[in-house]
């Protein structure tokens, strides 16, 4: 254990700062936090982490596959075992497995040593309002379900809401009938290392994504209408970006059935497309059973 959950950037950075264990075992800390279960972007970003620890220094995460098996407990530490399935050419691929007497978590990996290549992007959306206009995270949470400390758990993260599609909201249903948007960087400022910028990114894209699933449906996410928990996480990073500069993080839900909400999210910077998510995870009703209908 570690102590409280990181405030700012550097102290984001000690959370990803593991121990080795051999040559492929990593050991991640866990932060002190008010939360029942481990938050799963810092299971996603310790692993990223981990899986960097065994791979050449020129070769860069462009994707990752994740699923999370069980709950991770908060009261002990993560053990991470890394297998090096393979070193290519161009690419290398890793498996990560996080372990608490348990395995609770799985992700694949591949790496690519950087080359050139064909290139085009979504444009970015417009007509954006600046961050400083936008509610803080924190701010948002409160005007939702009141004051409470568990609000700054992700302090180190500065996350602006700019709007989402439901009843009310400022955004307004096209192509999707679910989304959301908002501004995110971290608290300070971090190493140049992009594999940092990288393990960051996967912390932060863990945070609002699933919510987007419940957004057009007469329910509160994060309050005792639903039980939820991230199932899998994907992502693809496209280009190089810094994680303590503003993103917009532009989330959507194409589909929720059976129980199970799935979210996508894009992130741009300086008008470029960056990297790209999913997660499918369980929304599932537990009370006022007509939300079912």
């Amino acid at each position: 254990m570690v102590g409280r959950v990181p405030a700012n950037a550097a102290e984001l950075v000690d959370l990803l700062r593991l121990g080795r264990i051999g040559e492929t075992g990593f050991l991640g800390h866990h932060p002190k936090t008010l939360m029942q279960r481990t938050y799963g972007g810092q299971v996603l970003a310790q692993a990223l982490t981990a899986a960097y620890g065994t791979v050449p220094a020129e070769r860069m995460v462009h994707s990752l596959h994740a699923y999370f098996l069980r709950p991770g407990s908060v009261g002990s530490d993560i053990t991470y075992l890394v297998d090096k399935v393979r070193d290519g050419g161009t690419f290398s691929n890793r498996r990560v497995t996080a372990c608490q007497a348990k395995e609770i978590f799985t992700m694949s990996a591949s790496f690519h040593a950087a080359e050139q290549g064909l290139e085009h992007n979504d444009p970015m959306p417009a007509d954006l309002p600046d961050p400083d206009d936008c509610p803080t995270f924190p701010e948002v949470m409160r005007d939702r379900f009141g004051r409470h400390p568990i609000w700054h758990e992700w302090d180190a993260i500065e996350l602006r809401f700019i709007g989402d599609s439901s009843p009310g909201g400022s955004i307004r249903p096209g192509r999707h009938v679910a989304s959301m948007r908002c501004w995110v960087r971290t608290h300070g400022q971090l190493p140049d290392d992009q594999r940092i910028h990288h393990a960051v990114l996967a912390y932060i894209s863990d945070l609002t994504l699933l919510s987007v699933s419940a957004v057009p449906h007469p329910v509160v996410f994060l309050s005792d209408q639903l039980q939820t928990a991230s199932v899998d996480h994907v992502m693809w990073f496209h280009r190089d970006f810094r994680a303590d500069e503003w993103l917009l993080y532009d989330m959507f839900s194409p589909s929720a059935s059976s129980a199970l909400g799935y979210s996508s999210g894009r992130l741009f910077q300086q008008g470029r497309l960056v990297a790209s998510c999913a997660q499918e995870g369980l929304i599932r009703p537990v009370a006022h059973r007509e939300l079912l209908s």
